[in-house]
């Protein structure tokens, strides 16, 4: 049982600790939603619409990097100024962002505000272990998932009405006020971890080298397109340095990822399904829009509330999932949650031009409900394995390897999409946004290509089945009769 100071407090401090948890994690979760709204008025404002994707790239980029560095650091310094530190940075991005005249300094604001969004995920969900016992979060992530639910909704709600209403800044500066209530919160009800005075210095050079090995892998998988034959080179350079990443955490006694993250049967199987949950999640995120409506005909706004409905099975997934786990165990709660998402991606592949939005809404629905159970599942069997000392880069790595998987899901899937609509369409550019471009209308010509593009997507949905598969077998993996024990 790994007790610690702040699982002591009073239930009213823990309380607004916990206020001040889902505030930072709604900050973060709803950027990404409220800012894609905001997109088409920030180009018109500001213009350079070919650097429009690393708006998106370069937050992804330096938030995966840093999520491991912020949890060792969190390790070793404590939760509290690790956290302050990386709210302070993504606030003064986000003020920055919102001051952008033009397209790259909006670029490297984002960078900025990345980089402190590392922190802000990983150490909220730390913080909640830290302050609640076993059985307790394991309720209240199912609780916290529903953060990402709303947020999914409200985000582009709240970008319309702002850039409607006020004017695009606003999407940056609405940060401002939920970040700085929930500092403030944790300066004042967060206990300080007590003093470690024989914690060895920061891994430097594992640091270079998982920046490096991350880095242009993501870089290569984000921005492959543009940069041709840099891609390959990237490539090698990201396994060389995962190689020497590898083997300079064997050699130190303090490295960036401890060793008994890996010898644990429990944490390895939370990472690797982080991994898994990730790809899935992304991949099919990405393209079933596109298929409603270039396949199915469907409206911007029914494409959006189809990924809706996968945003509420989520967290009501995981709530229940929150409350079982306590009666049964970490294994089956990932089995069941591994045969929903398998149960989900096969209901995908029954979709065909023909299919109704109603059956696609249900197989996102049914993925939301797995995605929630597993997630959950392996997150918390993480966080309840893992000592005081490791919990923070045992949470960080289970967030940073599910931003490394959506990352691949997202590219894996998305070349196989390409490649299936060169081999079925050759010499037509972009068939997905032609059909989008003449909807509502009909022909035989419009039909023929939207079969081509509804057998070229079964591609995608072929990948999503087998990585559901590997969340199965992943889940076999978790050891029996586990679960969230009782603390004192």
């Amino acid at each position: 049982m790994h007790q610690t100071p702040a699982s002591t407090s009073a239930p009213l401090q823990r309380g607004r600790i916990l206020l001040a948890c889902i505030l930072a994690m709604f900050m973060a979760a709803v950027e990404v939603t409220i800012v894609a709204t905001a997109m088409p008025d920030i180009i018109a404002s500001l213009g350079g619409f070919p650097m429009l994707s690393w708006v998106f790239s370069v937050y992804l980029l330096l938030q995966a990097i840093s999520i491991p560095i912020y949890g060792r650091l969190a390790d070793m310094f404590g939760r509290k100024p690790v956290f302050f530190v990386g709210t302070t940075l993504f606030l003064s991005g986000s003020i920055l962002c919102g001051f952008a005249s033009h397209m790259p300094a909006l670029v490297l604001f984002r960078a900025l505000q990345g980089l402190g969004a590392g922190a802000i995920v990983p150490l909220t969900t730390t913080i909640i272990a830290d302050v609640y016992n076993q059985q307790e979060r394991a309720r209240l992530q199912g609780y916290l998932s529903s953060i990402w639910a709303v947020s999914a909704i409200i985000g582009p709600l709240m970008g319309a009405f702002i850039v409607r209403h006020y004017h695009w800044s606003g999407v940056f500066w609405v940060n401002v006020p939920l970040g700085i209530i929930s500092a403030g919160l944790l300066a004042r009800y967060l206990p300080a971890a007590p003093s470690r005075h024989d914690e060895p210095s920061l891994d430097v050079a594992g640091i270079t080298y998982m920046i490096l090995a991350i880095g242009c892998l993501l870089i290569a998988l984000l921005q492959g397109d543009e940069l041709g034959r840099w891609r390959v080179g990237l490539l090698v350079l990201s396994v060389i340095s995962a190689v020497l990443l590898v083997r300079e955490q064997r050699r130190i006694p303090a490295p960036l990822f401890p060793l008994a993250l890996w010898q644990s049967k429990i944490i390895v199987a939370g990472n690797v399904g982080g991994l898994i949950i990730g790809a899935a999640m992304m991949g099919i995120a990405a393209f079933l829009p596109t298929y409603i409506q270039a396949v199915l005909g469907g409206s911007t706004i029914e494409a959006g509330w189809t990924l809706a409905v996968m945003s509420l099975g989520w967290p009501l997934a995981s709530t229940l999932c929150g409350r079982l786990m306590i009666h049964t165990s970490y294994r089956l709660m990932a089995l069941c949650g591994a045969i929903l998402l398998v149960t989900g991606s096969l209901l995908l592949l029954r979709l065909d031009a023909q299919s109704s939005i109603a059956a696609a809404r249900l197989a996102s629905f049914v993925i939301g409900l797995g995605m929630g159970m597993s997630n959950t599942t392996f997150l918390v069997s993480v966080q309840n394995e893992a000592p005081f000392a490791i919990r923070g880069i045992a949470t960080a790595s289970t967030v940073f390897t599910r931003m490394v998987g959506s990352a691949l899901g997202t590219a894996i899937m998305g070349a196989t999409l390409n490649r299936n609509l060169q081999r079925r369409l050759p010499g037509i550019d972009d068939p997905v946004q032609h059909l989008i471009a003449h909807h509502g209308q009909s022909g035989p010509g419009l039909a023929h290509m939207a079969q081509q593009v509804a057998v070229s997507m079964h591609g995608v949905y072929w990948i999503s089945s087998l990585i559901a598969l590997c969340a199965l077998i992943t889940a076999g993996l978790v050891p029996r009769g586990l679960r969230p024990r009782q603390e004192g």
